[in-house]
């Protein structure tokens, strides 16, 4: 047990860099303050910008395009596009069977197409032993649609006194582990937790709520200052990097009106999250109980910068419900279900279906600026917390040494001993994107090789200190990440021969890893007579899919 270690990853929902209590948020979190301080907070750990291709590249060590999610889950025509997790990709499930592992996920799937029937790309397909949670990206924490054990929906139990999608996912990860631990109480496990807090809908527990009222009433632009302050006080970021303007689209707080709609709104958010923490609480306990905390690898992270996404007005019900299946018309006692951010009702119940807006995403991505969907650094930076006892010897300790998601499968790869397969079963795949962080987890590391992104278009290249980083369409912008982590002073017309130089390196990682131009795939849309409605949204509006 002691040479190959369970896994358990923990993989949140759109929350910000900045939410949690170690990362100097506001909610409170005791339980993955826990695993910080008993062992290593990364300060510059990035994700993909959002939900499908995060996951992807999270469970199979590639980058989204790679894999067939080069968007989201819906058929694009490309083949990196197609949305489903395709054939020439190994997930980590897979790749531990060779080490005698058994796998499980509690949990959002959403790197398949199919929502309602087992295909190649669901989970008990690609390597895991045990599945519950749904297919869908999205929808409410009181009846989600798609709700699944192994390949059978199960919605039916959505409808049990009590039922919380949350407290769901945390007591059948507990389940499993029981279960694994009565069953199979000689191998290890991973064990994948995927929750779908704190996405919209904003939906939450009256007694979790409760705990945070008059905590948010400062206002956002008060707060983030103070969440800056308490950053630079625990090491994670450098006091020389000044905060970000409040996004320039959204009021000084003491200028917004429905403050007491506003603040609700933050509320339901923080106490998202918090139920979750509660839930992780109870996931460590098992552990512990079962006597395996000490020889368990835990790694927590976001899979997106938080969402400045409004539920969208122009979407019908019909749309919500039927075609995206991210929403259910009615309640589980029959009432109907109300659509919308409406300031005069407050978010919370089964009954709403909201989100918490662009200003308080700008305060959960503190310092930085943009959000989900974007690849500055509030659109990718993600706390990442490693706890290992057994394995990493430093406590309470924080890494400046950069990464990004297909380091996650490395990084498993190696503390588990297991081989990366060069074809699964028969079938050549991809060669392995990620590099092992377990070196930086013991020690900090100086240099790693380069790191690339691309979403719909919005695209980067880091090279050690320097990031070229581009909102499309606009141009190509260049930022000293040691000076300017926030992104406020772009070099790009001081250095141009360094902008031409990383583009064509990026250039070159995007041939080689399939990514299409975003104006090549909207022509391919036409041609296909699929329509360009996807990409045609503005910038607020563009990013509205889960």
């Amino acid at each position: 047990m002691a040479n190959r270690p369970n896994i358990l990853l923990i993989l949140n929902d759109d929350m910000g860099f900045s939410d949690i209590g170690c990362y100097g948020g506001e909610v409170q979190t005791p339980h993955l303050d826990r695993l910080a301080a008993g062992g290593v907070r990364f300060s510059q750990f990035y994700n993909t910008a959002r939900c499908s291709p995060s996951r992807a590249s999270l469970l199979t060590g590639l980058h989204p395009h790679q894999t067939g999610i080069g968007v989201l889950t819906y058929n694009m025509g490309p083949e990196g596009y197609a949305g489903n997790l395709n054939q020439r990709c190994v997930t980590i499930a897979e790749a531990l069977k060779a080490s005698g592992y058994r796998s499980y996920l509690s949990g959002k799937w959403h790197v398949a197409g199919n929502l309602t029937q087992p295909t190649e790309s669901w989970p008990l397909q690609r390597g895991f032993d045990g599945f519950y949670g749904t297919i869908i990206g999205a929808g409410s924490f009181y009846d989600p649609n798609t709700l699944t054990r192994g390949n059978e929906n199960i919605e039916h139990e959505a409808r049990e006194p009590g039922f919380f999608y949350t407290d769901a996912i945390s007591d059948n990860a507990v389940k499993f582990i029981r279960d694994h631990d009565r069953e199979h109480k000689d191998k290890p496990f991973f064990q994948y937790v995927a929750y779908t807090a704190p996405h919209w809908p904003l939906h939450a527990h009256d007694e979790d709520i409760a705990k945070y009222k008059g905590r948010f009433d400062k206002g956002w632009d008060r707060l983030r200052e103070e969440r800056l302050q308490r950053l630079v006080q625990s090491g994670i970021l450098d006091k020389h990097w000044p905060l970000s303007d409040r996004d320039p689209t959204q009021p000084a707080w003491v200028d917004a009106r429905h403050k007491e709609w506003l603040l609700r709104c933050m509320e339901v958010y923080a106490a998202q999250i918090d139920r979750m923490d509660q839930g992780i609480g109870r996931i460590l306990r098992t552990l512990e109980e079962t006597g395996r905390l000490d020889d368990t690898l835990v790694i927590f992270l976001s899979d997106n910068g938080a969402c400045a996404e409004d539920i969208p007005e122009d979407l019908t019900v019909d749309e919500l419900v039927n075609k995206l299946m991210i929403a259910k018309e009615h309640t589980r006692t029959g009432e109907p279900v109300r659509f919308g951010n409406d300031p005069s009702l407050m978010p919370g119940p089964e009954d709403t279906y909201q989100s918490y807006g662009r200003a308080w995403a700008n305060l959960s991505n503190s310092p930085f600026r943009l959000y989900k969907h974007w690849i500055h650094e509030g659109g990718i930076s993600t706390p990442l917390i490693v706890h290992w006892p057994r394995g990493i010897a430093e406590r309470n300790a924080v890494r400046h040494t950069p990464g990004y998601l297909p380091d996650i499968m490395a990084t498993v790869l190696e503390a588990t001993g297991t081989a990366y397969p060069k074809e699964w079963p028969g079938r050549q795949v991809e060669p392995l994107e990620g590099h092992s962080l377990l070196g930086a987890m013991r020690q900090e590391s100086t240099t790693r090789p380069p790191m690339f992104w691309e979403h719909e278009g919005n695209a980067a290249v880091r090279l050690g200190k320097w990031k070229l980083v581009r909102k499309f369409p606009d141009p190509w912008e260049l930022y000293d990440m040691e000076q300017d982590r926030t992104e406020l002073n772009d070099l790009a017309a001081k250095e141009p021969q360094r902008v031409q130089e990383m583009k064509a390196q990026y250039d070159a990682w995007a041939k080689r890893c399939g990514v299409i131009p975003r104006e090549r795939v909207e022509e391919m849309l036409r041609e296909q007579n699929v329509g360009t409605a996807f990409w045609e949204r503005d910038d607020f509006k563009a990013p509205y899919l889960p």
